[in-house]
C-alpha cells in the first residue's frame, strides 16, 4: 500500500481530472453551436420550439444510456467484463430504440408532443422528422460511453477532451455547410447533433480500442456477472432519472409566484450560469473510482480543494462588478432581469459548496458497488425541494425565483447528509470488521 501511496502525486490527479472537467464544460457549447445555428433564419422561433421539444424527450430517453461510462469506469477490468458489459449494452439500447420508434412512428409521440411538452398541432410533423434524427444519436452516445470508461481507467482523459474538441470543429464545420447551404431548420440541428456525436464515439472506440488490448482476458479478482451489472447500472439510471424530474417540478412550482414571468427567467439564467460553473466537476466520483484505493488522503485533499472553485467563482459574480457585466453583456439581459438573476445566483452558491463532496461520495458509493444506496439521497433531495417549495412559495410567493434556488440548495444538502450517513456507516462496519479479524 505504502509504494501504491507514493506513486499517487497531486500533479497526476490533475493531469486525470483537469482534461475531464475541460470535456464537460466544452460538451455544454454543443447546444450554443446548435442553437446559434437555428436563430439564423426567418421562422427561428417555430424551428428552435420544434428542436427543443425534440431534445427534452431525447433527454428523459437518453437516461439509460448515458451511465455507461461510469458503469465502465467502475466495472471493466479485462476482456471478458467487457464482453459482457457490450452484451447487456445491446440489451439496453434494443429497449430504448424499440421504445423510441413507437414514439417516432406512431400517434403515441403525437400525442407525447402536444399533451406533454404543450406542442403547437403544426409543430407535430416538424417535432417528429427531428426526433427521429436524434434518436440515433442513443446509439453512438452509448459506445462513446463504454469506451470512454476503458479510457478513464487508463488515466489517458487526455483523449476525451480531444474527442469533445475535434466533436466540436466538426459541428462548427456542419452548421457552416448547413446555413451556406440555406439548410437551417429543426432537423437540420439535429444532424449537427449527431455528427458531432459520430466523430466523438469514433475517436473514444479508435483509443478505447488499443486499450482494450492491453487488458488480459480474465483476471484472479474478476468475477463479473450479468447480475452484478444490472444491480450496478439500474440504480443509477434511477437517480438521473430522478435528477432530471426536479428542474421540471421546479417550474411548476414557481408558475405560482407573483411574478411568474420573472420568476422562471431570473431560475432559469442563474440555473444555466450555476451549470456552467459547476460543469467542470461533473466527474469527481472519477477520481475516487480510479484514485481512492491508493492513496485515500490526497484523493480527500484533492478533492476539498478543487470544490471551492465553483463556489468562488458564483462569489465573484455575484458580489463585484463583474456580475453585472456579465450578465449585461454575455447573458444579454436587461437591468432588471440582470440584477434579479444575480439575487437569485447567491442562494445558489450554497448548493455549489455541496455538489461536488456529493459527487465524490457517489463515488465511494460506486467504489463499492453500492449504487442502490445513491438513490436513496437523490429521492429525499427530490422531496425536499417538492417540500421547501410549497412552504417558501405559500410564505413568500414575491421572492419569485430565490424560492426555486433556496429550493434546489437545501434539496442538495438533503442529498448530503443521507449519502454522508450512508458513508460513514459503512466505513464503520468495515473498520469493526477488520478489527474482528485482527482479534
Amino acid at each position: 500500500m505504502n509504494s501504491l501511496n507514493s506513486q499517487v502525486s497531486y500533479k497526476q490527479l490533475s493531469a486525470f481530472f483537469i482534461p475531464l472537467g475541460f470535456s464537460a464544460s466544452l460538451t455544454s457549447i454543443t447546444h450554443l453551436i446548435i442553437n446559434g445555428t437555428l436563430t439564423r433564419t426567418e421562422d427561428a422561433a417555430f424551428i428552435i420550439a420544434c428542436y427543443a421539444v425534440a431534445f427534452s424527450l431525447f433527454q428523459i430517453v437518453e437516461r439509460p444510456i448515458i451511465v455507461f461510462r461510469q458503469t465502465s469506469s467502475a466495472l471493466v477490468n479485462d476482456k471478458q467484463s467487457f464482453k459482457l458489459l457490450a452484451v447487456f449494452f445491446m440489451y439496453v439500447i434494443g429497449i430504448v430504440l424499440l421504445f423510441c420508434s413507437i414514439l417516432a412512428f406512431s400517434r403515441v409521440g403525437d400525442w407525447m408532443y402536444v399533451h406533454l411538452f404543450n406542442a403547437d398541432e403544426n409543430m407535430v410533423r416538424t417535432i417528429s422528422q427531428t426526433f427521429k434524427i436524434i434518436i440515433l444519436v442513443l446509439i453512438f452516445s452509448g459506445i462513446r460511453g463504454i469506451y470512454q470508461g476503458i479510457i478513464i481507467n487508463h488515466l489517458e482523459t487526455k483523449w476525451i477532451t480531444i474527442g469533445v474538441v475535434v466533436r466540436l470543429i466538426t459541428m462548427f464545420v456542419i452548421s457552416f455547410l448547413l446555413i451556406m447551404a440555406d439548410y437551417v431548420t429543426s432537423v437540420g440541428g439535429a444532424v449537427i447533433f449527431l455528427a458531432g456525436m459520430i466523430i466523438e464515439c469514433l475517436i473514444s472506440v479508435w483509443r478505447g480500442h488499443f486499450l482494450i488490448k492491453e487488458y488480459p482476458n480474465t483476471t484472479k479478482s474478476s468475477n463479473l456477472r450479468k447480475s452484478d451489472i444490472f444491480h450496478f447500472y439500474t440504480p443509477l439510471v434511477f437517480y438521473f432519472i430522478f435528477q432530471t424530474m426536479m428542474i421540471p417540478i421546479v417550474y411548476v412550482f414557481l408558475a405560482k409566484s407573483d411574478n411568474i414571468q420573472m420568476g422562471i427567467a431570473s431560475f432559469s439564467l442563474a440555473l444555466s450560469i450555476t451549470n456552467m460553473t459547476l460543469s467542470f466537476f461533473m466527474y469527481t466520483h472519477q477520481i475516487v473510482l480510479q484514485f481512492y484505493q491508493k492513496n485515500k488522503k490526497k484523493v480527500i485533499n484533492f478533492t476539498l480543494l478543487i470544490s471551492l472553485t465553483p463556489s468562488i467563482l458564483l462569489t465573484v459574480l455575484c458580489f463585484s462588478p463583474l456580475g453585472s457585466w456579465f450578465m449585461k453583456v454575455v447573458m444579454g439581459a436587461d437591468p432588471v432581469l440582470a440584477a434579479t438573476t444575480i439575487g437569485v445566483l447567491k442562494f445558489f452558491i450554497l448548493k455549489t459548496l455541496v455538489f461536488p463532496i456529493v459527487d465524490f461520495l457517489n463515488g465511494f458509493l460506486m467504489l463499492q458497488r453500492k449504487t442502490k444506496r445513491m438513490v436513496l439521497s437523490q429521492v429525499i433531495n427530490l422531496i425536499t425541494v417538492i417540500i421547501s417549495l410549497a412552504i417558501f412559495l405559500y410564505f413568500f410567493p414575491g421572492w419569485n425565483g430565490i424560492n426555486g434556488a433556496i429550493a434546489a440548495s437545501l434539496g442538495e444538502i438533503a442529498g448530503l447528509a443521507v449519502v454522508w450517513s450512508i458513508v460513514y456507516k459503512m466505513g464503520n462496519k468495515n473498520i469493526k470488521q477488520k478489527n474482528r479479524k485482527g482479534a
